[in-house]
């Protein structure tokens, strides 16, 4: 645990001595704040549910850029090499990294609970709902954060990284999208990969276990390929 502790502290303190964390929190405060007044005006509903159904998208975008130098940037100036030969197993590098990048994803949407706050002000939100839909963001963190850092794995170029994993993220999202209200296993089973039905059902204020297991594994499953990759590069 004390060598996790120490890359998470080397990857944390390298996000907020660069612009990143600080560029990523601003961007996604300004669209998330936006969508919350317009659909707040919209609705006249004391709810985040609707502001909610932005917010997928905005991470898909945003979330890369939070993992895109993870591992492209190592693996480019060849940093990577003396981590590989440090006393530290495999797993412990990547998942240093992985709570790294999932910390600040967690700092990035803290702010949003000033929404929250509005709500209770202006009128009676329901709590249960809210509470589901921020377990659901931070499972959903976990799972977009293991997508980037796969991707950052295998390239040598962060610019390359983000526009992959953007693509990637988004491709979930759509996949999720053009297979609602279709009925037939291709379907279904199309919309069990995609995210957004998972997510939605958080929005409603839906803890499922069916959702969890699908974030959990899945994240699990990303993180055991990635140190698999990293573990590759040992022999090469």
């Amino acid at each position: 645990m004390r060598c996790t502790g120490t890359i998470f502290q080397r990857e944390i303190s390298a996000y907020f001595l660069s612009p990143v964390a600080y560029v990523v929190i601003a961007v996604f405060m300004i669209f998330s704040g936006y969508f919350f007044s317009v659909m707040l005006g919209i609705t006249q509903e004391t709810t985040l549910r609707y502001s909610l159904a932005y917010t997928q998208f905005i991470l898909s975008i945003l979330t890369p850029v939070i993992t895109m130098r993870l591992f492209a940037e190592e693996n480019k100036t060849g940093t990577i090499e003396p981590l590989m030969t440090a006393p530290v197993t495999d797993f412990v590098v990547v998942f240093g990294k992985f709570l790294a990048a999932w910390a600040l994803y967690n700092v990035m949407i803290v702010p949003t609970a000033f929404y929250i706050i509005f709500l209770a002000w202006v009128g009676n939100p329901d709590y249960g709902a809210i509470i589901a839909s921020y377990i659901g963001l931070v499972l959903m963190g976990g799972l977009f954060i293991s997508i980037g850092l796969l991707v950052s794995a295998v390239t040598k170029n962060q610019i390359v990284a983000a526009v992959i994993g953007i693509v990637a993220l988004l491709i979930l999202l759509v996949i999720g999208l053009a297979s609602a209200g279709n009925e037939g296993w291709f379907y279904s089973s199309v919309r069990y990969i995609g995210t957004y039905d998972h997510w939605e059902t958080f929005t409603k204020g839906v803890v499922d276990t069916r959702d969890v297991i699908y974030y959990v594994s899945f994240t699990a499953l990303l993180l055991f390929v990635v140190v698999r990759i990293v573990e590759s590069r040992r022999w090469r």
